[in-house]
């Protein structure tokens, strides 16, 4: 769990510490120095870096040749660079990281809402899964412009965490065991033949 104090004050101010913690739980990591190295559908297992130094030069090995995400907020290193020698070791710093990140992640949001035509829970968990892949409905979300001001729906707690379904939970069916008097609720398995036969 990331700190909260830490979220306040390097986060992205256009999102909710709401949104930011949802964010960190679902896509990102609890370890600044976290690398993720992905080639094509397969990740590439790598050590955790003992150190900062050690951790850039990880990122350097494999920026352009394999998606590699970092830190807290598991930022795409090399975003928008054509040469492993312009990264920066702030991408390990928590604070500048969830700065980059959360920013970042706020305009992806943006883009999934507007397509959603207003604020909506679900807009959120495809938002994840937008950040994690890179892409939203065949658009490279990372290079998008944009969408400029958006409202932005705040993710119940526990919502998309089971099947993603962040939409209205259906009230129980009375008689279905939904009732909340026990005793009137239907019978389902039949227990009056436990215990064998009688004589």
């Amino acid at each position: 769990m990331v700190d909260a104090a830490l979220i306040q004050a390097c986060a992205d101010p256009g999102l909710k510490p709401a949104i930011v913690e949802k964010f960190v739980e679902q896509a990102g990591s609890s370890d600044p120095l976290a690398i993720t190295v992905r080639s094509g559908t397969r990740v590439v297992l790598v050590l955790r870096p003992s150190s900062p130094d050690a951790a850039m030069e990880l990122v350097r090995q494999y920026v352009g040749k394999a998606a590699v995400r970092v830190g807290i907020t598991q930022y795409p290193a090399g975003l928008g660079m054509s040469d492993a020698a312009e990264l920066k070791p702030d991408l390990l710093d928590a604070c500048a990281n969830i700065r980059m990140g959360t920013g970042m992640f706020a305009k992806v949001y943006r883009i999934v809402t507007k397509w959603y035509g207003s604020a909506r829970e679900e807009a959120f968990d495809d938002a994840i899964d937008a950040w994690k892949s890179g892409y939203f409905e065949g658009t490279y979300v990372f290079t998008e412009p944009d969408p400029g001001e958006t409202k932005l729906a705040v993710p119940r707690s526990g919502a998309g965490d089971s099947n993603g379904d962040a939409g209205p939970v259906e009230p129980p069916t009375p008689g279905r065991g939904g009732d909340s008097d026990p005793n009137k609720a239907e019978t389902r398995v039949d227990l009056s033949k436990i215990g064998g036969r009688s004589p």
